[in-house]
């Protein structure tokens, strides 16, 4: 008899159907899995023939063989378990097959006939609701999958509830999804101290979702900054939550099944490799770019980063999706983040302190941050100077703005963005925008234009600067509640481009 179980293999965020087909015939005792498995896929006969003797179900005297269709998709991960122990289930006329067709499960068997939590619930769910069918997972799933409210999610703690249910002896109940995870105590721009350019050109950044490098000798305060950028920014939209949970949940980081409203944050550390940062590895999983989508990546320290990582973030940086290429997967991840940067301006840190700086300077300063290539220097739409704290400065109370202050404004900005590019599908915030779009939202009056002229000519702006300054003035000027592109706009998306570092820094950090 041949029998049936709906499960799925995952390519990326995406999870495509796969149907598990069990087979019964005449022959020598053997239990073979086919449909080019994985090794822990293909241990799945082991721990599924262990979970069934716990319940005292024997296997026939028989040829049992599963195949997993489509046979050249590769099928990884140990969530096969429970869709094959169904189908053998089925195929023993255990389970009623037509209740199994209209299910998709997935989860790992313990040797007791437990089920074991498994990464990518959630896009399982969204598969299952696609096509109209109810998803069997683990308990442990069962929270995260249950966001996605169009599919109905079973979570049994263990096979022979799981068998219960589809039998109908002891039906389950729909799981509820997890609670919304709280933020993490964020950090407060009043605890700031000085530092108002850098502090201006955060809130522009949060704003617009535009990228910020930012270089100053050691503690002046670039990963404080950089830390109290989650603070300011508004919350993940339901949709964006879905979709940036989608990764988590494919990564194992959703925590008991919580979906967070709050950005990601991620700040990898400089000896980071091109699979960690871009994704790859071990099935092509999700690297930290990935992992930041909708939200921040924080790259410290960023001309240690390996030429080569550095270099693959240029592409991403652009089309705001990433291929992951390999021999045996071609997997593509979305990857809309805000990429904030901090460096020393030299390797002694002291390039403008002539007491404390070493005795290569200036060249020390031109070969350190000529480590960072001018096309990806390119990318950048902010650029700040963070100068050292006077100890003056650090002896009195902090009298900046608070993070809620800042977040307000930055709310308001990017809801005039949200307004503005609602029938848009390739556009979310001012940094999407481009050709006829970016000049019709972003034109500038007669005096800006005429600035923005003179200042390409004078300093040879790339035609990619050039746009990048309209978008930062789009920006500004909606942080000013200004319908239109002004002078003084302008000017300062000009002065976060055009003004970093000293003459020295020039060729390293050219326009």
């Amino acid at each position: 008899m041949l029998a049936c179980a709906r499960t799925v293999a995952f390519e990326g965020v995406q999870a495509r159907p796969v149907d598990v087909q069990c087979v019964l015939s005449p022959g020598l005792p053997a239990f073979q899995v086919v449909g080019l498995p994985d090794k822990a896929v293909s241990e799945a006969r082991e721990r599924v023939r262990a979970a069934l003797s716990s319940l005292s179900i024997a296997l026939p005297p028989k040829r049992i063989t599963v195949n997993l269709s489509p046979a050249d998709l590769p099928k990884e991960g140990s969530h096969f378990d429970l869709p094959i122990a169904l189908a053998l289930l089925a195929a023993l006329e255990i389970l009623p097959a037509e209740e199994l067709a209209r299910t998709i499960s997935l989860g790992e068997l313990s040797l007791d006939g437990g089920l074991v939590p498994v990464v990518g619930a959630l896009p399982a769910a969204m598969t299952a609701a696609a096509e109209n069918r109810a998803l069997i997972c683990p308990r442990a799933c069962g929270p995260e999958a249950a966001w996605v409210g169009a599919a109905d999610v079973f979570a049994p703690a263990s096979l022979i509830d799981a068998i219960r249910h589809l039998t109908g002896q002891a039906p389950l109940r729909r799981a509820a999804p997890g609670e919304v995870v709280a933020p993490d105590n964020l950090r407060d721009l009043a605890d700031v101290k000085g530092q108002e350019r850098a502090r201006r050109a955060l809130e522009i950044a949060a704003a617009g979702r535009h990228h910020l490098f930012m270089v100053g000798s050691p503690g002046s305060g670039k990963s404080m900054l950089a830390a109290r950028l989650p603070g300011i920014l508004p919350p993940l939209s339901p949709g964006e939550a879905l979709e940036t949970s989608m990764i988590h949940s494919l990564a194992g980081l959703l925590d008991e099944g919580g979906i967070s409203r709050q950005r990601p944050f991620r700040e990898p550390h400089h000896t980071a490799s091109v699979a960690a940062i871009i994704g790859g590895g071990r099935g092509a999983k999700p690297g930290e770019i990935s992992l930041a989508h909708n939200g921040v990546l924080f790259m410290d320290e960023f001309p240690e980063f390996p030429r080569t990582v550095l270099e693959t973030l240029r592409q991403p940086i652009e089309t705001g999706e990433v291929v992951v290429a390999r021999a045996n997967a071609h997997v593509r991840y979305p990857c809309r983040f805000l990429l904030m940067a901090a460096a020393n301006p030299c390797k002694c840190g002291y390039l403008s302190e002539p007491a404390r700086a070493c005795a290569r300077v200036p060249q020390c300063g031109e070969d350190y941050l000529g480590r960072i290539s001018g096309p990806l220097m390119d990318r950048f739409d902010l650029r700040v100077e963070v100068p050292p704290v006077s100890w003056v400065d650090l002896d009195q109370a902090a009298a900046g703005e608070s993070s809620a202050t800042v977040a307000a404004r930055v709310a308001a900005a990017r809801a005039r963005q949200a307004t503005r590019f609602a029938d848009l599908a390739a556009a979310h915030v001012n940094a999407d925008a481009e050709g006829a779009l970016l000049a019709r939202i972003a034109e500038p009056d007669a005096q800006g234009r005429a600035l923005l002229a003179r200042a390409a000519e004078r300093f040879g702006l790339s035609a990619r600067g050039y746009h990048r300054v309209l978008r930062v003035a789009r920006t500004i000027a909606d942080l000013d509640e200004s319908e239109v592109v002004r002078l003084p706009h302008v000017a300062e998306a000009l002065s976060f481009r055009l003004v970093v570092g000293t003459e020295s820094r020039s060729n390293a950090l050219a326009v």
